[in-house]
């Protein structure tokens, strides 16, 4: 695998997308959950697209419940509570893992291209953020307690 374009996904309905889909666009990749400290990240991430999708920038959302039970809704309860409360304007893909021996192949890939702090791989917590430029490959990860706001001045340069 070379990009993130050479993976696919499950759409909250359930039904396959190849990620060459956004070619050309600039990516905030982001592990999400509903029952979260971090929730609220959901309306930045919402106003970063807002501003910049029209220039080619996308995020795409994948919720996962591997912290703390953070995320034990279904998709469509997921994609409910998004939209209702922080007014989700991007892609919200089926509940995936970020860690262990089923971790979701675009996240082993994504994590192996941007390590954490000290080179770990693993993902910290809900929120990471991975930004992934116009080619498809991953530029820059972002932790958890990142502001969605902290990658902005990345995501003009890629843009």
């Amino acid at each position: 695998m070379t990009s993130v374009y050479d993976f696919s996904a499950n759409n909250a309905s359930g039904e396959s997308v190849s990620l060459s889909e956004y070619k050309g666009k600039v990516l905030l990749i982001v592990n999400v959950a509903s029952k979260c400290g971090l929730t609220p990240q959901y309306k930045e991430l919402s106003e970063l697209r807002e501003k910049y999708h029209d220039k080619g920038f996308e995020v795409l959302a994948f919720p996962c419940n591997q912290f703390a039970g953070q995320e034990p809704g279904t998709e469509e309860e997921i994609c409910t509570f998004a939209k209702k409360n922080y007014s989700v304007n991007f892609p919200i893909f089926s509940k995936i893992e970020v860690n262990g021996s089923n971790v979701f192949p675009l996240f082993k890939y994504l994590k192996e291209e941007q390590k954490g702090i000290l080179g770990t791989t693993s993902v910290k917590w809900n929120f990471t953020k991975f930004l992934v430029n116009k080619d498809g490959i991953p530029v820059k990860r972002y932790s958890p307690n990142d502001s969605p706001s902290n990658a902005e001045e990345d995501i003009k340069n890629l843009l």
